[in-house]
């Protein structure tokens, strides 16, 4: 299979991880996370990866349980790192080269995140993944995504969810919903559809950088993605469903 991109951003939900579970990780669900990865670094792509920590724990729904948000969204990022180094595992036993970096300092079992330094492991054909989010409270994983993929110049976002695409209502409430083919950044935006949150999509816009949406749970797509072909929805284009 041909290559549409060299360098490219995977952003995984922490949910992603669990599989079926209803909490945690689930080690083969995350085996073919990693296989998959594995055949396209294989093709010579270089790829990052942003990784949530929703399995473990999700900051905002620990505020608003009464937990201090700042405090529940360091929890939340320090959850990422466990998935990331969970992850950067299931790589090595595959003999893919990996490095973890963390915008919060764990010098003991990852690297501090240094643009330059995560560039030129790409370059060298090792995967990223970047964990404990932004380093901020108050930033969501998906702006993180958009905020990495513009340091380390990605050519595209591939956002892996357990949907097949953005739709126009929710899929599983309205079975007459419709999924669209392309969509523009302005579209995601005015018709708050919530498939990364604003500030995430604002960035992407600003930098050009294209998102597709696909499922994750479809064995090949990430292949597919990278190869040019058309899986989930691409938003940076015009607007059409499908």
């Amino acid at each position: 299979m041909g290559q549409a991109y060299k360098r490219v951003l995977l952003k995984l939900s922490g949910e992603a991880l669990m599989g079926d579970l209803g909490y945690g990780i689930d080690p083969g669900v995350v085996q073919e996370i990693a296989q998959e990865i594995g055949e396209v670094v294989a093709q010579g792509v270089q790829v990052a990866i942003v990784v949530g920590g929703g399995n473990i724990f999700r900051g905002m729904k620990a505020a608003s349980a009464g937990m201090d948000r700042a405090t529940a969204d360091y929890v939340g990022m320090i959850a990422t790192v466990m998935n990331a180094i969970t992850l950067q595992d299931c790589l090595e036993q595959i003999n893919v080269p990996t490095r973890v970096q963390t915008a919060i300092a764990m010098q003991e079992i990852a690297e501090p995140y240094i643009r330059r330094k995560a560039i030129r492991h790409l370059e060298l054909n090792r995967v990223v993944i970047f964990g404990a989010g932004s380093g901020n409270p108050f930033f969501t994983t998906d702006t993180t995504a958009a905020l990495r993929a513009a340091e380390i110049d990605a050519e595209v976002i591939f956002k892996a969810t357990k949907v097949d695409g953005i739709y126009d209502s929710d899929p599983k409430l309205n079975p007459q919903a419709r999924r669209y083919n392309t969509l523009t950044y302005g579209h995601v935006l005015n018709h708050d559809l919530r498939v990364m949150d604003s500030t995430a999509i604002a960035l992407c816009k600003e930098n050009n950088i294209p998102i597709i949406v696909f499922d994750l749970n479809v064995r090949g797509n990430i292949s597919r993605a990278v190869g040019g072909e058309h899986v989930g929805t691409f938003v940076g284009g015009l607007c059409e469903v499908s």
